[in-house]
């Protein structure tokens, strides 16, 4: 079975697949430009290695950037980027994606891939298909979040326990869900919302 958390960069959607994102800038830390950020990587090493990033803000707009300095603190990498040598400085960046270039990301160990490659494949819990990776959410939590869309619109997280077969080569990832999550988890659909506002209705 792939393992889940070895290979945790995120890809863009279609059309920006050149870059990767390896980590998420926060907020500021400290008084010199640094930031803190989130990983979003399982290759922090690479920091090391990696002088040439690029910021992918809010808004879509991408720019290089140097690095000059890393260092981790508890689950997080903090960030002190060339040029940027103030609190306001750094304030500008929160949100900001750190991206390289694809063809730079980390090699994932063999039997392992990207979680973000799983974009596109089709999702079966206990043999029956719900529907398909639209995108992959990165949060707090342990796990990334698939959002997957079918009949209704699902936030599956793709935990180990879960998974039971990862065939992104013929797009397909089967999975055996708790019972009950999909309907915690998901939203309700069109006719589900008229349902429940006519029986408000009658009330």
């Amino acid at each position: 079975m792939n393992n889940p958390g070895s290979a945790n960069e995120v890809r863009r959607p279609a059309g920006e697949d050149e870059f990767v994102t390896i980590a998420r800038v926060l907020r500021p830390q400290g008084r010199k430009g640094e930031v803190a950020a989130a990983l979003l990587t399982d290759f922090p090493e690479r920091f090391a290695s990696r002088k040439r990033l690029f910021l992918l803000d809010e808004k879509g707009g991408r720019h290089e950037v140097e690095l000059e300095a890393h260092w981790f603190h508890k689950d997080r990498v903090v960030l002190k980027f060339r040029e940027v040598n103030s609190i306001s400085d750094a304030e500008t960046l929160a949100g900001c994606e750190v991206q390289v270039p694809r063809s730079e990301r980390a090699v994932p160990e063999q039997g392992a891939s990207y979680v973000s490659d799983l974009v596109g494949c089709a999702v079966f819990d206990s043999g029956r298909e719900i529907g398909t990776v639209q995108a992959v959410q990165f949060g707090a939590g342990e796990a990334p979040l698939l959002v997957v869309k079918g009949a209704k619109e699902y936030l599956v997280p793709f935990a180990a326990e879960y998974l039971e077969k990862i065939l992104p080569e013929h797009k397909r990832l089967e999975m055996k869900l708790p019972e009950g999550m999909l309907q915690l988890d998901a939203p309700l659909t069109a006719e589900e919302k008229e349902q429940q506002k006519n029986r408000r209705d009658r009330t």
